[in-house]
């Protein structure tokens, strides 16, 4: 008989009613805002590193074919609300729009470990719109593969994603390893109240973006073309937006 609590992963709330898509007219062409695949990509230090084998190759085969293990929740991806909820839908059950539409994308300055208030968030602009996407720009990006993108990472406060909460934010992307807490700095017992805040309510969450600066300070147009593993809470996604008229 298991003796742990029965009632730990649930309070999926569902997915929040938002408005219907607005007409986007582009601006200018797609960015890449994703890290391309491969054995030196950003990852939090407790996973096991990526592994790329070809294991057939031309000449000698026929044809190319490459192998590849990895945790989900490496490089540039896509949280499902199951990462933190077990009653939450796995990824083949997130709807296809709850993965691209408008949005906008804010820079956000802070010092090392630095801590993004509602009062950071409510100061950018352009505006946020109900059932937007919002990509928030720390300038972290460039920091991968250091140990001061791992442990020195600005982070939300719970009230910051409490607030992204209230204004039906779609989903929230970041250019940081984690909109929670740097490892190095977690307390005992902690429990990602962020991403149970955002998830909870089914905003969803993208990790370990890069080339945002170009975007930043307007709105745009998203896509997360994330894999749709089965069962999956999370999942790896080249990340494209374009600015858009505002």
């Amino acid at each position: 008989m298991c003796d742990a609590p029965q009632d730990v992963g649930l309070g999926w709330r569902g997915w929040m009613d938002l408005p219907a898509p607005e007409a986007i007219t582009p601006t200018g062409p797609w960015v890449d805002l994703s890290h391309p695949l491969s054995s030196d990509m950003p990852r939090v230090s407790f996973f096991p590193e990526p592994r790329f084998e070809q294991i057939m190759e031309m000449p000698d085969h026929p044809l190319n074919v490459t192998e590849m293990q990895m945790v989900v929740h490496i490089g540039t991806h896509v949280d499902s609300p199951r990462h933190f909820y077990r009653d939450g839908p796995a990824f083949e059950d997130v709807p296809v729009e709850r993965l691209h539409g408008p949005g906008v994308v804010w820079r956000v300055d802070k010092a090392p470990n630095g801590v993004i208030e509602a009062a950071d968030l409510k100061a950018c602009s352009p505006k946020l719109r109900p059932g937007d996407i919002l990509l928030l720009s720390c300038g972290w990006s460039g920091y991968a593969g250091s140990a001061k993108y791992d442990d020195e990472h600005p982070a939300l406060s719970v009230a910051a994603a409490e607030w992204l909460v209230d204004q039906r934010v779609k989903l929230l992307a970041v250019d940081i390893p984690t909109p929670d807490l740097p490892v190095a700095l977690r307390p005992e017992g902690f429990n990602w109240p962020v991403h149970h805040v955002l998830l909870r309510d089914g905003v969803i969450v993208a990790e370990h973006l890069c080339n945002t600066n170009s975007l930043e300070g307007q709105r745009a147009e998203f896509v997360f073309c994330a894999l749709n593993i089965a069962k999956a809470d999370g999942a790896p996604a080249r990340v494209l937006a374009r600015p858009i008229a505002g």
